[in-house]
């Protein structure tokens, strides 16, 4: 059995002290820390903020230790027994890592826990004690992990049948609000920590919705014996990662709703989706998972073409079943499909990288974005939704109803997850197959190739129509009836203290064609100072024209020519015209 105790132990200074015991170690122990954490596919090198480790044996002598690489040691022991101490820096607030300051602390287990090579799949037991400042002494404690001392939301001690579940379990400490809710039998808790002043009561009944509609796609009982929202509320945040029997989110105060009868908004709408798609991971990824993920080797990348259809299709019905469990209508669920493809089709990269290479080179290309991705790269996210909506309409069709993508996912659930049997590169594409009857090398080549994928002719046999217009600007995410900007510049800026900074450029605009580059700060056009109004003052000149540019890249003064060009149609509007149609494929 191996033993960890960690505590807040300097919430000023960011660190967790965390000691390991283990009892019976191999002569030679091996320690190491996960180079990432699964659900987050780029190497994070979680040891770097390994501080001040220490070895000793059971008479308290210092032992050697022998650092084999950046993130491993071994430990001459002669088999007795071992305690490690250390300190953990934790200061990114993300779902990530850990965060620990005054307000709050939060960490994965992959952040502070080192893993005893050979005792991986042995008992770990944990004590997580409280911070030790008065002020502090109302903190309470939220975590997943089977406690097995303490009451509820308290510190205390628990265990984890194995290293990798010791991991999935993250923990949120602090003066957090608290609520719950059963779905299906199951009891949920919601924690949100933060300054807000969410409805806590309308936040439980809508993700109850949700959560009842999850569990009974895929039958019960649900995996898991209890379940934890944790959020964490800023005032700019989004993010979300999901685990085992939770999931650690991030929103922004104005995601949250205000009372009981109050509509849902964009903004809103946007954390349910949220919610949404990291509770169905519990099934697509934590359950249902590539067999290369059999299991997890987190000391270095794990290539698969396969993240597609995890993100993907979990983000197709992420939005979808927020009004499959009635929270919003037909024409707010096709706005919410308008953004996705809207996303797509604003990204040039389309055209460059296909789905499947975009899965497997998550770690790089996706997670280490930079200023020229837009143009390069395309999301296994969104152009993964949009196949998998592909998938879902096709079958539809061609079964007169009879299939549909539900069944795909319901077969892999029954026939690999229960199994515990990971998927194959090819297992998707047979599963179609087998459902439709025929050889569907047709529809999975959009997985390989770069095109567009032939989504509008569906969407029409489903009664819903297609539009293409052009942006109102760069906050423009589609879904909209309204009268985009007629002149193209084909940048995204932000404010500066002398004009405008360019935060990428699109290949081949009016602004690209005029020479701007990423990290100049625009300052005058047709010899006036730019303000934030820029863009629009831009749709007052005529086409043909072109407009003086000045621009500072570094300290040196920049000059170019601007053309006045006709913007894109790159922005989707989705909306009805057949309801009896639309029922085909939306009906609840």
């Amino acid at each position: 059995m191996i033993h960890y105790h960690i505590s807040p132990f300097d919430p000023k200074a960011h660190l967790f002290a965390v000691t390991l015991r283990i009892p019976h170690p191999q002569p030679v122990q091996v320690v190491s820390l996960p180079a990432w954490l699964p659900g987050s596919y780029m190497v994070r090198d979680f040891a770097k903020n390994i501080i001040a480790l220490k070895a000793e044996d059971a008479r308290g002598q210092q032992l050697t230790l022998t650092q084999l690489d950046k993130q491993t040691w071994s430990i001459e022991t002669h088999g007795q027994e071992l305690t490690l101490s250390y300190q953990v820096y934790a200061w990114d607030l993300s779902v990530r890592t850990a965060h620990l300051d005054m307000t709050h602390g939060f960490f994965n287990g992959s952040s502070v826990f080192l893993a005893a090579h050979g005792f991986e799949d042995s008992e770990h037991r944990v004590t997580i004690a409280p911070p030790q400042e008065p002020s502090l002494s109302q903190w309470r404690l939220a975590t997943s992990m089977t406690r097995t001392r303490g009451d509820d939301f308290t510190f205390g001690q628990f265990c984890a049948e194995s290293y990798d579940e010791l991991i999935d379990h993250p923990v949120e400490m602090g003066l957090f609000t608290l609520a719950s809710f059963e779905a299906a039998g199951v009891r949920h808790d919601i924690v949100l920590n933060g300054r807000h002043r969410a409805c806590m009561p309308r936040l439980c009944k809508d993700l109850q919705a949700i959560c009842e509609y999850q569990i009974q796609f895929f039958g019960t009982p649900a995996p898991f014996k209890r379940y934890l929202f944790m959020t964490t509320v800023l005032d700019n945040g989004f993010g979300g990662l999901e685990h085992r029997a939770s999931t650690a989110l991030m929103c922004s105060r104005k995601d949250l709703p205000l009372s009981m009868d109050a509509p849902i908004n964009n903004d809103y709408r946007t954390y349910l989706s949220l919610c949404s798609h990291e509770y169905f991971h519990n099934w697509n990824v934590k359950r249902i998972k590539p067999e290369c993920f059999l299991p997890y080797r987190l000391e270095a990348e794990t290539y698969t073409p396969q993240l597609w259809a995890y993100e993907g299709i979990t983000s197709y019905y992420d939005d979808l079943l927020t009004y499959r469990a009635g929270l919003v209508d037909e024409q707010s669920y096709l706005a919410m499909l308008s953004e996705t493809f809207t996303r797509v089709y604003k990204s040039p990269g389309r055209f460059k990288q296909s789905i499947i290479d975009s899965s497997f080179n998550a770690w790089t290309k996706f997670y280490k974005q930079d200023e020229n991705a837009q143009n390069a790269i395309i999301s296994y996210y969104t152009k993964g939704a949009l196949f998998a909506l592909y998938l879902d309409l096709t079958l539809r069709q061609e079964t007169q109803g009879q299939y549909s993508l539900d069944d795909v996912m319901q077969i892999l659930w029954q026939e690999y997850a229960l199994k515990h049997k990971g998927t194959t590169d090819h297992c998707h594409q047979q599963i179609v197959a087998r459902l439709l009857g025929r050889d569907c090398q047709d529809l999975f080549a959009y997985l390989n190739n770069t095109d567009d994928i032939p989504l509008v002719p569906l969407l029409a046999e489903f009664g819903v129509d297609f539009t293409l217009r052009t942006s109102q600007g760069a906050q423009d995410v589609g879904g909209l009836h309204a009268q985009g900007h007629a002149i193209a510049f084909g940048a995204k800026t932000q404010a500066a203290p002398l004009g405008l900074k360019i935060v990428n450029v699109t290949q081949h605009s009016p602004a690209h064609l005029a020479g701007l580059s990423a990290g100049d700060i625009l300052i005058a056009a047709d010899n006036l100072q730019v303000t934030s109004q820029f863009e629009a003052q831009l749709q007052q000149f005529p086409l043909g024209h072109t407009l003086p540019l000045h621009w500072f890249r570094r300290d040196e003064l920049m000059t170019g020519e601007l053309l006045i060009t006709e913007a894109p149609k790159d922005t989707v509007v989705l909306s009805i015209a057949d309801k009896d149609k639309l029922q085909a494929w939306l009906k609840r």
